[in-house]
C-alpha cells in the first residue's frame, strides 16, 4: 500500500495580529538579511508581525541576534540547549553567551532546561542529567541578573524541571516552551505564574490531553509558537515549518478555548509583549 501523499503546507488565511513565541529562523534556511526578510515578509502577509527567533547553541544564538539586528520585526533568545549543555563549560562561552544575552535585541534566555529522551535514546551525543540541571541553574541566575525571561525546554523530565525551577527568584519570569507536558504539570505552572507556549503539536488528533491544557491556562499566561522548522501543525504535519504558519495552532486554541481567532491573536501577542518587555 502506498504511502499517503504529504500536503504542500500554504499558509493560513491571515489574522490581525499574531507573534511567534519561538522559532528558529536559521533552522529555517534564514541566515542572510534578505532571507530573513523573505521568511518574515510570509509571515506578515498573515498578521505575524513579530518573533523570537531561538539559538540552542553559541552558533546559533549568534544567529539568532544577528537576525534580530538586521530586521525589526524579530527578537532574539539566547542559550545552549540542554542536550548540549556540556558545551556551557568550555572555556569562554559562559562569557560569551553572557555578552550576547546582554544585548538589548535579545528579549530572553533560552532555549534551556531538561532533556531525558534523548539521554535514553542517543546517550553518547547527549549530555548527562546533572550536567543539563548545572547549565540550567546557570542560565536561570543569567536571566536573573539580567532582568529576560527563562525560555525552558521540556522534554521527559517534568518532576526535575519543576524541582529545579522551584529554586527560581520570585521575580524570574519562566516560560514553558512547546508546552507538551500532562495536564498535571499544566495546572503546577499556572499556579506558579508560568507562561505556557503551545505549538503545533497540540492540533494533533490524538492530543486532547494538550488541548485541554491549552484550554485552563490563564489568559495572561497563554502564548503559542512554531518551534519551526519542526512541529508543523495540522493538516501539515510533517511538512516543513515557518512562522507564517502559526496562524493553524492559534486557530485551534481558540477554538478549545471558546474565543475568536482574532481574540486569540490580539491576547497572545500582548502576552508575548509583556513577557519579553517589548513596547516598540
Amino acid at each position: 500500500m502506498s504511502k499517503k501523499k504529504r500536503l504542500t503546507p500554504v499558509p493560513p488565511e491571515p489574522l490581525p495580529e499574531l507573534f511567534d513565541a519561538h522559532t528558529h529562523l536559521a533552522s529555517c534556511r534564514a541566515t542572510t538579511p534578505d532571507e530573513v526578510a523573505a521568511i518574515m515578509d510570509r509571515a506578515a502577509a498573515v498578521g505575524v508581525h513579530q518573533v523570537c527567533t531561538v539559538g540552542d547553541d553559541l552558533a546559533e544564538s549568534v544567529q539568532a541576534l544577528e537576525a534580530a539586528h538586521a530586521d525589526e520585526r524579530v527578537f532574539a533568545a539566547c542559550a545552549i540547549h540542554p542536550t548540549r549543555a556540556d558545551q556551557l563549560f568550555e572555556d569562554g562561552v559562559q562569557d560569551q553567551l553572557r555578552e550576547l544575552a546582554a544585548d538589548p535585541r535579545c528579549v530572553a534566555v533560552g532555549e534551556t532546561g531538561l532533556d531525558t529522551y534523548w539521554i535514553t535514546h542517543e546517550p553518547e551525543r547527549t549530555a548527562p542529567l546533572d550536567v543539563q540541571e548545572s547549565a540550567l541553574r546557570w542560565h536561570m541566575a543569567l536571566a536573573h541578573e539580567l532582568d529576560k525571561p527563562l525560555m525552558i525546554h521540556n522534554r521527559e523530565a517534568d518532576a526535575d524541571l519543576l524541582r529545579v525551577l522551584e529554586d527560581a527568584p520570585d521575580d524570574l519570569r519562566i516560560m514553558l516552551h512547546c508546552f507538551s507536558s500532562p495536564l498535571g504539570v499544566a495546572q503546577a505552572a499556572a499556579d506558579r505564574g508560568y507562561w505556557l507556549s503551545f505549538c503545533g503539536n497540540v492540533t494533533f488528533r490524538r492530543n486532547e490531553e494538550l488541548r485541554e491544557a491549552a484550554r485552563i491556562c490563564p489568559t495572561e499566561r497563554i502564548l503559542v509558537e512554531t518551534d519551526a522548522p519542526f512541529m508543523t501543525p495540522e493538516p501539515f504535519r510533517g511538512a516543513r515549518n515557518e512562522p507564517a504558519f502559526v496562524g493553524y495552532t492559534a486557530r485551534c486554541v481558540a477554538e478549545v478555548r471558546g474565543v475568536t481567532p482574532e481574540a486569540l491573536g490580539a491576547q497572545v501577542t500582548r502576552n508575548a509583549r509583556e513577557l519579553y518587555r517589548i513596547t516598540e
